[in-house]
């Protein structure tokens, strides 16, 4: 037999995109693919997730309408392109699904494992790991070779930039055809290496991280920090609040794959930052983290 008849086949277009996972950057993902043209289809393993999810997008949408970003037709429409389910053969039409579930490397590969078996053979996976060796997760599947990273920052519609992270096996096509699904989306695709955390959150999470040490040292209270870097360093908000709005478990949990693959002292997360995710102190979405958001206005917890 000859290698062409072995060679792996690639999608001739994207239509049909999948997103795995109905949080934040799921919901994202899926509204901005929407309103792009795909159709979408958007699974969770809980069907109240989903409908939540899909007010969101519904709200969100409202709101770009209300600035004149998009048309009433626009926004109609996208959402009539968002199919909704709780189980994995809602991806048997894609040609792309973008796995967006919790920031746990078990999960990841136990969602992947799955999904492979419904999947059409030319299938193109991304995975929106925000850390996690993406060479680790392809190896997992069926298709390495057309596996990658796609990592979306938060929230979605509103930032311009995605990592696009080969693995060590990724072939070219691949990436290409991801590439222009970035572009397709008004997204600047910046190509990062499969190192831990890859670009942004390499950079990032290690200042946040200091920022908590800061705090834990008492070199400034939490308003303190937050103001000395909005009004220092120009930042749109502090580091504190910045770990808050992110998710103070998915903060430590890059902190981890940091430490752990680099090997290197700078990367060990500031044990206060432990002590708050062990607290349930996660942030804005528990309604406390460096801030209490129980009230009208945030307030320092520390």
């Amino acid at each position: 037999m000859s290698d062409t008849a072995n060679a792996p086949v690639y999608p001739e277009r994207i239509q049909t995109i999948g997103v795995i996972g109905a949080g934040q950057m799921g919901s994202g993902i899926a509204h901005v693919c929407s309103l792009s043209g795909y159709d979408v289809r958007l699974q969770d393993i809980a069907e109240a997730a989903l409908e939540k999810s899909m007010a969101g997008i519904a709200q969100n949408m409202d709101r770009q309408v209300k600035k004149e970003r998009i048309s009433e037709a626009d926004r109609d429409s996208a959402l009539g392109r968002i199919k909704t389910g709780t189980g994995m053969g809602l991806f048997e039409d894609c040609e792309l699904v973008i796995e967006a579930a919790t920031e746990n490397e078990e999960v990841k590969r136990r969602i992947l494992a799955d999904l492979c078996p419904l999947l059409k053979p030319e299938a193109l996976i991304c995975s929106n790991t925000s850390s996690i060796s993406i060479t680790r997760l392809a190896a997992t599947t069926d298709r390495p070779e057309r596996f990658m990273g796609m990592h979306f920052m938060n929230p979605v519609p509103l930032m311009q930039l995605v990592e696009l992270i080969r693995g060590i096996a990724t072939a070219e096509p691949c990436f290409q055809l991801v590439r222009q699904v970035t572009e397709s989306l008004g997204k600047t695709p910046v190509a990062a290496e499969d190192f831990p955390a890859f670009i942004v959150n390499r950079i990032l999470l290690p200042m946040i991280n200091e920022a908590v040490y800061t705090l834990y040292e008492g070199v400034g209270t939490v308003e303190a920090i937050d103001t000395a870097m909005r009004l220092g360093a120009n930042h749109p908000m502090g580091p504190l609040e910045l770990a808050d709005f992110i998710g103070l478990d998915t903060c430590l949990s890059v902190m981890h794959v940091l430490y752990e693959g680099l090997a290197d002292s700078k990367y060990r997360p500031c044990p206060l930052l432990v002590k708050y995710v062990e607290a349930g102190w996660l942030g804005r979405k528990a309604g406390r983290g460096f801030y209490d958001y129980s009230g009208d206005k945030p307030v320092p917890t520390r």
